[in-house]
Protein backbone atom coordinates (compact mmCIF):
# COMPACT_ATOMS: atom_id res chain seq x y z
CA UNK A 1 0.00 0.00 0.00
CA UNK A 2 2.95 2.33 0.58
CA UNK A 3 6.47 2.10 -0.78
CA UNK A 4 9.28 4.63 -0.55
CA UNK A 5 12.60 4.19 -2.33
CA UNK A 6 15.62 6.37 -1.52
CA UNK A 7 13.27 9.23 -0.65
CA UNK A 8 15.37 12.36 -0.13
CA UNK A 9 14.70 16.04 0.54
CA UNK A 10 17.35 18.75 0.55
CA UNK A 11 17.04 22.46 1.19
CA UNK A 12 20.22 23.95 -0.18
CA UNK A 13 23.07 22.02 1.42
CA UNK A 14 20.90 20.79 4.27
CA UNK A 15 19.53 17.25 3.91
CA UNK A 16 16.26 16.90 5.84
CA UNK A 17 15.35 13.38 4.66
CA UNK A 18 18.18 11.11 3.57
CA UNK A 19 17.55 8.12 1.25
CA UNK A 20 14.57 6.73 3.15
CA UNK A 21 13.31 3.32 1.95
CA UNK A 22 10.52 1.21 3.50
CA UNK A 23 7.23 -0.44 2.53
CA UNK A 24 3.98 -1.20 4.38
CA UNK A 25 0.87 -3.28 3.77
CA UNK A 26 -2.78 -3.46 4.87
CA UNK A 27 -3.49 -4.18 8.52
CA UNK A 28 -0.37 -2.38 9.73
CA UNK A 29 -0.33 0.56 12.13
CA UNK A 30 3.09 2.10 11.64
CA UNK A 31 4.52 4.43 14.26
CA UNK A 32 6.86 6.89 12.57
CA UNK A 33 9.13 8.17 15.33
CA UNK A 34 11.94 10.64 15.71
CA UNK A 35 13.08 13.63 17.76
CA UNK A 36 12.07 17.15 16.76
CA UNK A 37 13.70 18.03 13.45
CA UNK A 38 14.25 14.39 12.48
CA UNK A 39 12.38 14.77 9.18
CA UNK A 40 9.09 13.13 10.13
CA UNK A 41 6.71 15.83 8.90
CA UNK A 42 8.76 16.42 5.75
CA UNK A 43 8.57 12.70 4.96
CA UNK A 44 4.78 12.72 5.48
CA UNK A 45 4.45 15.75 3.18
CA UNK A 46 6.47 14.01 0.45
CA UNK A 47 4.42 10.81 0.77
CA UNK A 48 1.18 12.77 0.47
CA UNK A 49 2.37 14.86 -2.48
CA UNK A 50 2.49 18.23 -0.72
CA UNK A 51 6.27 18.52 -0.99
CA UNK A 52 8.31 17.32 -3.96
CA UNK A 53 11.31 15.11 -3.12
CA UNK A 54 14.78 16.12 -4.24
CA UNK A 55 15.23 12.51 -5.35
CA UNK A 56 13.70 9.09 -4.81
CA UNK A 57 10.10 7.96 -5.06
CA UNK A 58 6.99 7.32 -2.99
CA UNK A 59 4.07 5.17 -4.17
CA UNK A 60 0.57 4.85 -2.75
CA UNK A 61 -1.19 1.64 -3.83
CA UNK A 62 1.17 1.43 -6.81
CA UNK A 63 0.68 5.07 -7.89
CA UNK A 64 3.78 7.29 -7.95
CA UNK A 65 2.99 10.36 -5.87
CA UNK A 66 4.86 12.68 -8.26
CA UNK A 67 3.77 11.33 -11.65
CA UNK A 68 0.28 10.06 -10.68
CA UNK A 69 -0.49 12.55 -7.93
CA UNK A 70 -4.31 12.57 -8.08
CA UNK A 71 -4.56 8.78 -8.38
CA UNK A 72 -2.32 8.41 -5.32
CA UNK A 73 -4.15 11.08 -3.32
CA UNK A 74 -7.54 9.47 -4.01
CA UNK A 75 -6.31 6.43 -2.08
CA UNK A 76 -5.09 8.25 1.00
CA UNK A 77 -6.41 10.35 3.85
CA UNK A 78 -4.19 12.90 5.56
CA UNK A 79 -4.37 14.67 8.89
CA UNK A 80 -1.61 17.31 8.97
CA UNK A 81 -0.05 18.42 12.23
CA UNK A 82 -2.33 20.98 13.86
CA UNK A 83 -5.41 19.92 11.83
CA UNK A 84 -5.76 23.18 9.88
CA UNK A 85 -9.42 24.10 9.33
CA UNK A 86 -11.42 27.05 7.97
CA UNK A 87 -12.30 29.06 11.07
CA UNK A 88 -15.42 30.65 9.57
CA UNK A 89 -16.98 27.30 8.58
CA UNK A 90 -19.01 24.99 10.80
CA UNK A 91 -17.97 21.30 10.91
CA UNK A 92 -21.07 20.50 8.81
CA UNK A 93 -20.07 23.02 6.14
CA UNK A 94 -16.44 21.89 6.19
CA UNK A 95 -17.30 18.20 5.76
CA UNK A 96 -19.72 19.03 2.93
CA UNK A 97 -16.88 20.96 1.29
CA UNK A 98 -14.50 17.99 1.68
CA UNK A 99 -17.19 15.70 0.23
CA UNK A 100 -17.30 17.99 -2.82
CA UNK A 101 -13.50 17.92 -3.13
CA UNK A 102 -13.50 14.13 -2.89
CA UNK A 103 -16.27 13.80 -5.49
CA UNK A 104 -18.70 12.01 -3.19
CA UNK A 105 -22.28 11.99 -4.46
CA UNK A 106 -25.73 10.59 -3.80
CA UNK A 107 -26.27 7.77 -1.32
CA UNK A 108 -22.54 7.20 -0.83
CA UNK A 109 -22.04 10.84 0.15
CA UNK A 110 -24.91 10.73 2.65
CA UNK A 111 -23.69 7.45 4.16
CA UNK A 112 -20.09 8.59 4.54
CA UNK A 113 -21.04 11.94 6.09
CA UNK A 114 -23.35 10.29 8.60
CA UNK A 115 -20.75 7.63 9.37
CA UNK A 116 -17.84 9.97 10.14
CA UNK A 117 -20.02 12.35 12.14
CA UNK A 118 -21.11 9.43 14.29
CA UNK A 119 -17.61 7.93 14.55
CA UNK A 120 -16.08 11.22 15.66
CA UNK A 121 -19.03 12.21 17.91
CA UNK A 122 -19.49 15.55 16.16
CA UNK A 123 -23.29 15.78 16.35
CA UNK A 124 -23.31 18.29 19.22
CA UNK A 125 -21.03 20.79 17.43
CA UNK A 126 -22.00 20.36 13.77
CA UNK A 127 -23.43 23.86 13.40
CA UNK A 128 -20.98 25.68 15.65
CA UNK A 129 -18.29 27.81 14.01
CA UNK A 130 -14.98 25.95 13.92
CA UNK A 131 -13.05 28.79 15.58
CA UNK A 132 -15.15 28.33 18.76
CA UNK A 133 -14.40 24.60 19.08
CA UNK A 134 -12.05 23.11 21.64
CA UNK A 135 -8.73 21.69 20.44
CA UNK A 136 -10.13 18.19 20.92
CA UNK A 137 -13.15 18.83 18.70
CA UNK A 138 -10.98 20.51 16.07
CA UNK A 139 -8.83 17.38 16.00
CA UNK A 140 -11.94 15.24 15.58
CA UNK A 141 -13.10 17.37 12.63
CA UNK A 142 -9.63 16.94 11.11
CA UNK A 143 -9.84 13.19 11.53
CA UNK A 144 -13.35 13.15 10.06
CA UNK A 145 -12.17 14.84 6.85
CA UNK A 146 -9.23 12.42 6.60
CA UNK A 147 -11.45 9.33 6.64
CA UNK A 148 -14.50 10.75 4.84
CA UNK A 149 -13.76 9.05 1.50
CA UNK A 150 -12.84 5.73 3.20
CA UNK A 151 -9.17 5.75 2.08
CA UNK A 152 -6.90 2.70 1.87
CA UNK A 153 -3.97 4.57 3.44
CA UNK A 154 -4.38 6.93 6.37
CA UNK A 155 -1.54 9.25 7.38
CA UNK A 156 -1.89 11.00 10.72
CA UNK A 157 0.65 13.61 11.85
CA UNK A 158 0.57 13.89 15.66
CA UNK A 159 -3.09 12.75 15.85
CA UNK A 160 -3.48 13.04 19.65
CA UNK A 161 -1.28 16.06 20.29
CA UNK A 162 -2.96 18.30 22.85
CA UNK A 163 -5.87 15.96 23.58
CA UNK A 164 -6.95 14.97 27.07
CA UNK A 165 -6.68 11.29 28.18
CA UNK A 166 -10.29 10.46 27.23
CA UNK A 167 -9.92 12.03 23.79
CA UNK A 168 -6.63 10.19 23.24
CA UNK A 169 -8.35 6.92 24.10
CA UNK A 170 -11.17 7.63 21.63
CA UNK A 171 -8.74 8.43 18.81
CA UNK A 172 -6.71 5.29 19.51
CA UNK A 173 -9.84 3.16 19.46
CA UNK A 174 -10.75 4.70 16.09
CA UNK A 175 -7.28 3.92 14.73
CA UNK A 176 -7.60 0.29 15.84
CA UNK A 177 -11.00 -0.02 14.19
CA UNK A 178 -9.72 1.45 10.92
CA UNK A 179 -6.60 -0.67 10.69
CA UNK A 180 -8.29 -4.01 9.95
CA UNK A 181 -8.01 -3.61 6.17
CA UNK A 182 -6.14 -0.33 5.85
CA UNK A 183 -2.64 0.99 6.38
CA UNK A 184 -2.41 3.60 9.13
CA UNK A 185 0.76 5.64 9.60
CA UNK A 186 1.15 7.75 12.73
CA UNK A 187 3.91 10.32 12.83
CA UNK A 188 4.51 11.09 16.50
CA UNK A 189 7.00 11.93 19.22
CA UNK A 190 4.72 10.40 21.88
CA UNK A 191 6.16 6.98 22.68
CA UNK A 192 3.07 5.78 24.55
CA UNK A 193 1.18 6.14 21.26
CA UNK A 194 3.37 3.48 19.69
CA UNK A 195 2.96 1.08 22.58
CA UNK A 196 -0.82 1.66 22.62
CA UNK A 197 -1.76 1.17 18.95
CA UNK A 198 1.17 0.40 16.64
CA UNK A 199 2.13 -2.97 15.18
CA UNK A 200 5.42 -1.63 13.82
CA UNK A 201 7.77 1.24 14.58
CA UNK A 202 10.29 3.13 12.49
CA UNK A 203 12.73 5.50 14.18
CA UNK A 204 14.48 8.19 12.14
CA UNK A 205 17.00 10.88 13.13
CA UNK A 206 18.75 13.41 10.94
CA UNK A 207 16.49 12.18 8.15
CA UNK A 208 17.90 8.64 8.20
CA UNK A 209 16.16 5.38 9.07
CA UNK A 210 17.75 3.90 12.20
CA UNK A 211 15.29 1.24 13.40
CA UNK A 212 12.44 -0.74 11.82
CA UNK A 213 10.92 -3.32 14.19
CA UNK A 214 7.86 -4.25 16.24
CA UNK A 215 7.17 -2.32 19.47
CA UNK A 216 7.45 -5.61 21.37
CA UNK A 217 10.97 -6.26 20.10
CA UNK A 218 12.02 -2.70 20.79
CA UNK A 219 10.61 -2.93 24.32
CA UNK A 220 12.61 -6.12 24.87
CA UNK A 221 15.80 -4.46 23.62
CA UNK A 222 15.17 -1.50 25.88
CA UNK A 223 14.58 -3.60 28.97
CA UNK A 224 10.85 -2.95 28.87
CA UNK A 225 11.23 0.72 27.97
CA UNK A 226 10.58 2.21 24.55
CA UNK A 227 11.96 5.46 25.87
CA UNK A 228 15.35 3.87 26.58
CA UNK A 229 15.80 2.33 23.13
CA UNK A 230 14.59 5.57 21.51
CA UNK A 231 17.04 7.63 23.55
CA UNK A 232 19.94 5.26 22.95
CA UNK A 233 19.37 5.14 19.19
CA UNK A 234 18.80 8.85 18.63
CA UNK A 235 21.57 10.00 20.98
CA UNK A 236 23.97 7.79 19.08
CA UNK A 237 23.21 9.79 15.94
CA UNK A 238 23.50 13.11 17.73
CA UNK A 239 26.96 12.15 19.00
Amino acid sequence: MLETHQLTKRYGRHTVVDSLSFSCGPGEVLGFLGPNGAGKSTTMKMITGFVAPSSGTAKICGHDVQTETLAAQRRLGYLPEGAPLYAEMTPAQFLEFIADVRGLEGAQRKERLESVIEQMHLGSVLNQSTETLSKGFKRRVGLAQAILHDPDVLILDEPTDGLDPNQKHQVRELIRSLSADKLVIISTHILEEVDAVCTRAIIIADGRLLVDDSPENLMAQGGGSLEKIFRDVTQGVAQ
